[in-house]
């Protein structure tokens, strides 16, 4: 793998090369760090554990396109407004911008020294890195917002399906002796994000058709917000037949954890359901 891309850059360019990994490293390494901090302490974050190695696992094992060709012009204006994004944003301190301004870095770099060819062989690995950046504020409570109302109404028709006497404000769901408030961290968008990532990942993985690959990502939203409002309708079960301490605390968590395996095995499901069905139309295409 070194030599192939010590060959591949060209001796001559080894000094370069270096000289611009040591930029790279010191003019990125604010957003880098904050990100890995953010993987780590933040829960909604916390797939980029995840995503940032399996891409750079996905890059190691694509390996390099033999027929790429290193194009320096195109490389070096993808690079440039990288940078011209990375000074911007950290006037503004927006720290997504900054992290995307990365990645946009990362692949200039890819075109600089290997092509445009060599970024359509590694668009996966791209795309979970992209993917691995937390949104901004702004957009997650955004979309928050309606998921909390949306697994509020699931969880109390679900509560009221089971005769539980309910009454529904807003996102708080009261119910005789108890309130349960759906919050921000309640909403689904972290099961969402991570679900969503997951489908593009199994998608590019184990499906070949586009079609497959896009029905796979679609129907992963549903399955989050299906498997949030579940877990709402779980918890309010719970505390109303067994004890006011099952919505709180680690049994709340637990129950949190155990149904997003329930939504990832939904969605392995349907995955295993796409590719029977690609096996059956690409044999009777052959046929």
């Amino acid at each position: 793998m070194t030599t192939s891309v010590r060959e591949r850059i060209g001796r001559e360019n080894l000094l370069p090369a270096l000289v611009t990994g040591v930029a790279f490293a010191v003019l990125f390494f604010q957003p880098f760090t904050t990100l890995v901090r953010d993987w780590w302490t933040q829960p909604e974050a916390g797939h980029g554990l995840l995503l940032g190695p399996v891409a750079l696992w996905l890059g190691w094992r694509e390996g390099l396109d033999p027929r790429a060709k290193r194009q320096p012009l195109i490389g070096a204006v993808v690079l440039v407004l990288a940078v011209l994004l990375r000074g911007a944003s950290g006037l503004a301190a927006e720290l997504f911008t900054m992290r995307v301004s990365m990645v946009g870095a990362l692949v200039g770099l890819t075109v600089y020294f290997l092509g445009v060819r060599q970024v359509l062989r590694w668009w996966l690995p791209f795309t979970l890195a992209f993917l691995s950046i937390p949104l901004p504020e702004l957009v997650t409570q955004a979309l928050a917002l309606p998921l909390q109302f949306k697994a509020s109404q699931m969880g109390a028709a679900l509560l009221e399906f089971r005769q539980v006497p309910v009454r529904l404000s807003g996102n708080i769901i009261r119910i005789p002796g108890n309130e349960l408030f759906v919050t921000e961290a309640c909403s689904g968008l972290r099961s969402l994000t991570a679900l969503v990532s997951m489908a593009i990942l199994v998608g590019a993985v184990f499906l070949r058709l586009p079609a497959t690959r896009i029905a796979l990502l679609l129907l992963a939203i549903p399955i989050a917000i299906v498997i949030n409002g579940v877990r709402v309708f779980l918890t309010g079960f719970l505390v109303y037949f067994v004890s006011p301490a099952m919505g709180k605390g680690f049994m709340h968590a637990t129950e949190g954890w155990l149904l997003f395996l329930v939504s990832l095995a939904a969605l392995a499901a349907v995955a295993g359901l796409g590719v029977l069905a690609e096996r059956r139309f690409v044999g009777r295409a052959r046929a």
